[in-house]
């Protein structure tokens, strides 16, 4: 019988320990899991796929599927479903596979109306400390389009930021950036170049202190790019921006990427269209010119139309408030209006519809007794 081949001795080959502090874990996170009793041993979510996700423990990369717990609860509100960013606990079994048993409570979530159009929210992202709003400079940003996004940064509870990508195909990148402040006031607005290094070092500040930093952005803006120009080397791949400004898209899916050093950030697929959804917080910040505004109206009611000492109409005609800035403000609003109305009509019926099983309940219940 042949013996086992001569050569250099086999060692064993051990995953990279994963210091779960630099990816945000700290003593309130730990107190709060300590209230889990024997739920499990923790970790973050670094991406979901369907019904799996990759999770970072402390012992490397796991892929994990859900609970019975965690999949009942996701049955009823998709929004407890693990997402990019949370915090859970993890229990591995002695036949080998790991499940994901219970969600931290989330600290901020980015969360935005459903495609469908219904009154549930999707959440796209959780537990980041800044969400940055990735604008190519090339074409012109859509100021518009920026107030929906920080609005909808401003309603996470992050704190809200706007990253001007490919500065180095522009000359005038500061003048762009003067406007896009104007439009999200108390916002730091970074410009940024990926091929020249300009703003790198205030992105990496801000996943400093094992911080999360968030990317969202429409398809071929550079969210990649600047992940990969973070990192250090070449994790995601890129796409270069349509002629029309448009997108291809590129990331199919969230994921959480650790950033050497310490702090992570997280990749999302490019949003196309970002419906609002319970963002009237967001938006007061988002407009705070136009909330200040409003109330030196001469009445309370005011919706800013013909109404006679509007504050708000008189601004738009002296120039000190642009009419596109209201007519944005105007759009959002009616949007988180509708959202708001959709959402109370939803919870409504649902508990008409639960009462009426518990009537009917009781109903068989005292008809079956003798």
């Amino acid at each position: 019988m042949r013996g086992p081949p001569r050569g250099p001795s086999l060692r064993r080959v051990t995953a990279p320990l994963i210091d779960l502090t630099g990816l945000g874990w700290d003593d309130d996170w730990r107190e709060l899991a300590s209230s889990y009793l024997g739920a499990g041993v923790p970790a973050r979510v670094a991406r979901v796929d369907k019904g799996l996700c990759t999770v970072m423990t402390k012992r490397g990369p796991v892929r994990a599927t859900y609970g019975a717990a965690l999949l009942d609860a996701a049955g009823g509100d998709s929004r407890a479903a693990p997402c990019a960013g949370d915090w859970c606990l993890v229990r591995t079994w002695s036949d080998g596979p790991v499940t994901v048993e219970t969600l931290l409570p989330r600290r901020t979530s980015v969360v935005r109306a459903e495609a469908s159009g219904t009154s549930h929210g999707q959440v796209l992202l959780a537990n980041i400390d800044v969400l940055a709003v990735v604008v190519a400079l090339h074409p012109a940003p859509n100021v518009s389009r920026v107030e929906r996004l920080v609005a909808l940064a401003w309603e996470s509870g992050a704190r809200p930021a706007v990253v001007l990508t490919k500065a180095d195909l522009v000359g005038d990148a500061s003048m762009v950036a003067d406007d896009v402040a104007k439009a999200a006031p108390g916002v730091d607005v970074v410009i940024c170049s990926t091929v020249t290094g300009q703003g790198l070092d205030r992105l990496r500040a801000m996943a400093g202190c094992n911080a999360t930093l968030g990317l969202i952005g429409a398809s071929g803006h550079g969210k990649s790019t600047l992940i990969n120009a973070l990192v250090g080397a070449y994790l995601l791949t890129t796409k270069d921006i349509r002629d029309d400004g448009k997108g291809r898209h590129t990331s199919v899916r969230r994921e959480l990427v650790p950033l050497p050093g310490g702090g992570a950030v997280i990749d999302t697929p490019g949003l196309r269209g970002v419906g609002l959804h319970h963002t009237a917080e967001g938006l007061a910040a988002t407009f705070p010119d136009v909330v200040a505004l409003g109330t030196r109206c001469r009445f309370s009611d005011c919706v800013h139309s013909v109404e006679p000492g509007c504050a708000v109409r008189q601004a738009v005609e002296e120039g000190a408030l642009s009419e596109r800035r209201l007519e944005s403000w105007f759009k959002l609003r009616r949007e988180t209006t509708w959202m708001a109305e959709r959402s109370d009509a939803r919870l409504r019926a649902e508990r008409v519809k639960k009462w009426k099983k518990l009537t009917q309940q009781r109903r068989t219940h005292n008809g079956s007794v003798p």
